[in-house]
């Protein structure tokens, strides 16, 4: 029987990758109870059970005197077999912790392995179940059970059931990862990632930039014929990925953010972050894109909030500041004719009016002649006066 749970652990050490020691610690501590069971000891007494790692014999010990409890036998056969089933468990769920644990931030591989409402339960290579939440989950993207599966590690929680492993295909650093998967340059360092917007499903715009001034990062990333973009966008179930170039300088960066919009005029405030973008009527669609998705995305993208405007619009916005400009010139005017200015009306007459609620020239104007004489003090030729005065005074037709 000892040679048995040697061999046991011997197995389980080469298959699960489960220590042999840690299995025999496991094993003595459990077989120490098991012979408290069978001994007549006190609480006093301390009792020791060993197993010998290269015969297999159990040892034990009270008070560090050697005992043979003839009971032992059966009883330590069927506790060893407990303890190794369920340390099996519990170091299986600790190796795919630590496992799991150190690819957070990493692309991992599995398959479609069942569906839980609208959640997906992935299964890891045999290895573990990852958890893909549907917050987590592409809208465009349906998969079927079965389906091979690449998501990204965002975190590996202990559960008691096991770990949990939440996995992610939405977010930004999914697009990160297969980047540095298909472009050896990003791998190697030699282009750099520099910022990534991402609308899942829907349009991604990745900022790169060249330590070497020889390799193009743009062009490193496209590849040959677009090859290596084109991996992760079918990776990406068809996600349009618009690859710009970073530079320090903003007008430039936004520039390419806003592509393929062509530009005509900027405002750039570096205090505040914002820029305010001039464009020609036929590009303003493409500047701001379906929905507001290019300006949004180029605006997360580069830092900056960024209004665009086309040159009609500019027009527009003079003409009605000048109107409105003129309006107000035309109230000063108002405000500085008082209702005194006007022929005939004293201080008495001036404070009727505006009892009446005719508070300026401008309301007299547009008053009719059986509203003014019903004012105390104005008659109807006075009032038609009024009336032809004040609007002279305003250009009231």
């Amino acid at each position: 029987m000892n040679q048995e749970i040697l061999a046991v652990l011997e197995h389980i050490e080469r298959e699960r990758g489960i220590k042999k020691d840690i299995l025999i610690s496991a094993v003595e501590l459990a077989l120490v109870s098991a012979a408290k069971k069978v001994i007549d000891v006190g609480p006093e007494q301390e009792v020791k059970v060993q197993l010998d790692k290269t015969n297999g014999q159990i040892r034990v010990f009270v008070d560090n005197k050697e005992v043979n409890p003839p009971e032992f036998g059966r009883i330590a056969a069927q506790t060893a077999k407990q303890i190794i089933i369920q340390k099996i468990r519990e170091a299986e769920k600790e190796v795919i912790f630590t496992d799991f644990q150190g690819k957070v931030g990493e692309i991992v591989s599995g398959s479609v392995y069942r569906f839980e409402k609208k959640n997906i339960i992935v299964d890891l290579l045999g290895k573990a179940e990852g958890f893909l939440p549907y917050s987590e989950q592409c809208p465009v993207e349906n998969f079927k059970q079965g389906d091979r599966i690449k998501a990204f590690c965002l975190d590996v929680k202990k559960e008691p059931r096991g770990p949990q492993i939440i996995l992610s295909r939405a977010h930004p650093n999914m697009v990160r990862k297969l980047f540095e998967i298909e472009i050896p340059e990003i791998y190697e360092g030699i282009v750099e990632i520099k910022s990534i917007a991402r609308e899942p499903g829907e349009r991604t715009k990745i900022a790169v930039w060249s330590k070497d001034e020889r390799v193009d990062c743009v062009g490193a990333c496209v590849g040959m014929r677009g090859a290596r973009v084109k991996n992760i966008v079918g990776e990406l179930h068809n996600e349009k990925i618009d690859i710009v170039r970073y530079s320090d300088e903003p007008r430039d960066y936004i520039s390419g953010a806003l592509s393929p919009a062509k530009i005509s005029e900027m405002k750039i405030d570096k205090v505040n972050k914002a820029a305010e973008i001039i464009v020609d009527d036929d590009q303003l669609s493409l500047a701001i894109g379906k929905r507001g998705q290019n300006v949004r995305l180029a605006s997360r993208l580069t830092g900056y909030t960024i209004n665009i405007r086309t040159k009609t619009m500019l027009k527009e916005a003079a003409a009605a500041g000048e109107a409105k400009q003129a309006q107000e010139e035309e109230g000063k005017e108002e405000v500085k004719a008082g209702l005194s200015d006007l022929s005939g009306v004293g201080a008495k007459t001036a404070e009727n009016l505006k009892d009446a609620g005719f508070k300026d020239i401008g309301a007299i104007a547009r008053a009719s002649l059986e509203d003014l004489v019903k004012v105390k003090g104005i008659g109807a030729k006075t009032a038609a006066k009024l009336i032809k005065q004040a609007k002279k005074i305003t250009g009231e037709k």
